[in-house]
C-alpha cells in the first residue's frame, strides 16, 4: 500500500514536471514573441547569409531571442536561410515567424525614369534591390551583352523603359538586366514597331527624338506638338537645333552630370560633339535622357502641323510659344531674352 502511494506521487509528479514541459514548449513556439509596436515591419535578407546574421538583424524586433534560438534550431531554420524582403506582423510566435522567413519572400516595387546616363540608372536601382550599384552598372555596360540585342554604351539607355516593375528584393544585377531587356521587347509591341517605321525611324532612333521632347517639356499634353517640330525638321532635312542636346553635350565634355544649365549660350553652339544637334544634321549617338512612356509614343503619334520653331512661353510658365515662319519665332524669342535677362539667369 505504501509503495503504491510512492508510485502515484511519483507518477503525478511526472504529470506536473510534464505539464510544465509542455506549457514551455508550447509557450516558446506559440506565444507573441515581438517587440516592435508597428503593424509590421520588413526585413531583409541579403545572399548568402548566416545565421548568425540573420539573428543580429532580429534581435531588435524579438522579446526573447533565446527562444527564437531554440525553434530556429528545432525547425531546421538555423541551417535553411533564404534571402529575400519577409514582412513580420506584431504579435507573431516563433513559428509564424520562422515559417515567414523560410517561404514568404515578398516582392518589392521598383521604379525608375529621367536618369541621364547608366551610371545615374545603376545607382536608382541599387537602392531598391539587393545587388549595388556597380554590379549593376558592369552589367548595364557588358559589350557582349549590349552587341547581341543590338545595343551599344551610347544608346544602352533606351533599353530601359520607365515603369514600375515587381521584382525580388534579392534579384541579381544580371537578372535585373534580362528581365528589363524582355520588358523591353514586351514594350515594342507590332503596334509600336509599325508606327516607326511609318514616320521613318527606328526603335533607337524613337528613343533618341523623344529623350529630347522629354527634356524640352514637362507638360506631357504639349509632348505631341513638340515631337511634331523635330519631325518636321527631320523631314525636311533640317538640324534638329535642340538646345537640351547642347546641355548634354557639354555635361558629356566635362563629365559632369550634375551641374545645372539653365541658359545655352551663343558659344555653346558650336562645341563639337555628336550630341550638338545646332552642329551636326545626325541625331544623336544615344538618348540624352529616359523618356517616359509618354514621350515615346509621344513621337510615334506626333502632331501634324506645320510648326518649325517653339520657344518658352513666358506668359504661361511650363508651356511654350509655337510659330510656322522664323520671322515669328525670332520676335517670341526676344520676348524670352528680354525675360530671362531680366531674371538675371546668366547660365
Amino acid at each position: 500500500m505504501y509503495i503504491k502511494k510512492i508510485l502515484l506521487a511519483i507518477a503525478l509528479l511526472g504529470l506536473i514536471v510534464l505539464g510544465g514541459f509542455s506549457y514551455y514548449v508550447y509557450d516558446v513556439i506559440f506565444s507573441p514573441n515581438t517587440t516592435f509596436s508597428e503593424e509590421q515591419v520588413d526585413v531583409y535578407i541579403p545572399t548568402n547569409a548566416t545565421y548568425a546574421q540573420v539573428r543580429e538583424q532580429l534581435k531588435p524586433l524579438l522579446k526573447d531571442p533565446a527562444d527564437f534560438d531554440l525553434v530556429a534550431g528545432k525547425k531546421g531554420y538555423t541551417q535553411n536561410i533564404k534571402a529575400g524582403r519577409f514582412i513580420l506582423k506584431k504579435g507573431m510566435n516563433n513559428n509564424e515567424m520562422i515559417n515567414t522567413l523560410r517561404s514568404r519572400n515578398v516582392p518589392v516595387w521598383v521604379t525608375f525614369n529621367n536618369q541621364e546616363r547608366l551610371e545615374d540608372l545603376a545607382g536608382r536601382i541599387s537602392s531598391q534591390i539587393e545587388a549595388d550599384s556597380i554590379q549593376i552598372l558592369e552589367q548595364l555596360k557588358d559589350s557582349a551583352f549590349l552587341d547581341s540585342h543590338g545595343f551599344n554604351r551610347r544608346n544602352a539607355l533606351g533599353m530601359y523603359i520607365p515603369n514600375k516593375y515587381e521584382f525580388f528584393w534579392n534579384t541579381s544585377a544580371e537578372e535585373f538586366r534580362e528581365r528589363m531587356q524582355k520588358e523591353y521587347q514586351r514594350f515594342w509591341t507590332p503596334q509600336r514597331l509599325e508606327k516607326a517605321e511609318e514616320i521613318g525611324l527606328t526603335p533607337h532612333e524613337v528613343m533618341v527624338v523623344a529623350s529630347i521632347v522629354q527634356k524640352e517639356t514637362a507638360k506631357v499634353d504639349e509632348r505631341k506638338r513638340v515631337a511634331g517640330v523635330y519631325m518636321n525638321r527631320i523631314n525636311n532635312g533640317w538640324k534638329l537645333d535642340a538646345d537640351p542636346t547642347v546641355i548634354y553635350a557639354l555635361k558629356d565634355k566635362y563629365q559632369n552630370f550634375d551641374t545645372i544649365i539653365k541658359r545655352v549660350l551663343y558659344k555653346d553652339l558650336t562645341l563639337d560633339s555628336p550630341y550638338n544637334t545646332y552642329k551636326y544634321k545626325e541625331l544623336p549617338p544615344g538618348p540624352i535622357a529616359m523618356p517616359d512612356i509618354s514621350s515615346i509614343d509621344a513621337v510615334l503619334n506626333y502632331e501634324d502641323h506645320d510648326y518649325f520653331y517653339f520657344v518658352a512661353d513666358v506668359q504661361n510658365f511650363g508651356y511654350h510659344k509655337f510659330s510656322k515662319t522664323l520671322a515669328q519665332h525670332n520676335a517670341n524669342k526676344r520676348e524670352y531674352v528680354r525675360w530671362i535677362n531680366k531674371q538675371k539667369i546668366n547660365r
